[in-house]
């Protein structure tokens, strides 16, 4: 796997370095030892599979237990998504930031989204489903979130929003002195 570094501290792209031969490739999804060479201390408890009938389905922008509590590892395996990470941990130097990339089933591109950063993703494509570990397990009395159109931090949505659930549209906004310093956005691999 390669890391890459995003816009979001301790947030990470990681291309798969697939193996490929007569019967087709393999590759790897996941491994502790190389994510510890990178710092990244990821040990996943539960894995979802979700999945979105409709082109332009925002779901987002959650994290589970206390903000520091629930990281990620997010892989589009059907279709396309533009996941996005939000860093709300007091104290980091990309706090208030977002940072959003194209996630295909093709690329088998994946994000690692640290607690502390409430996640999201608007699919590109009908029939898009994704596959999401977390470090945490899903509380049902625990959901937070924030606004996916909240003008404090100002995301750029790439297609025509379509459908949202009533609970992801009722978060409330952010206080206002939450100021968005900049946003990186990569649609490279679309």
């Amino acid at each position: 796997m390669r890391f890459l570094e995003t816009g979001i501290v301790g947030a990470w792209l990681i291309d798969p370095c697939p193996r490929r031969d007569d019967r087709g490739h393999i590759m790897r999804a996941w491994c502790s030892s190389e994510f510890l060479e990178h710092g990244i201390c990821f040990i996943p408890v539960q894995a979802n599979v979700v999945s979105s009938r409709l082109k332009g389905t925002i779901r987002g922008m959650h994290y589970w237990g206390s903000t520091t509590a629930e990281a990620k590892l997010i892989r589009c395996t059907r279709g396309a998504i533009f996941d996005v990470a939000i860093d709300l941990r007091p104290g980091s130097p990309t706090y208030g930031e977002w940072y959003g990339v194209v996630l295909t089933a093709d690329n088998g591109r994946m994000m690692f989204v640290p607690g502390g950063c409430p996640h999201g993703c608007e699919t590109l494509e009908k029939n898009t489903e994704m596959h999401l570990m977390a470090s945490e397990y899903e509380a049902p009395e625990a959901p937070h979130g924030v606004r996916f159109d909240d003008p404090a931090f100002g995301i750029q949505w790439p297609v025509a929003v379509a459908m949202v659930s009533k609970q992801d549209r009722s978060w409330p906004l952010m206080p206002a002195e939450i100021v968005r310093k900049t946003e990186t956005v990569t649609l490279a691999d679309r």
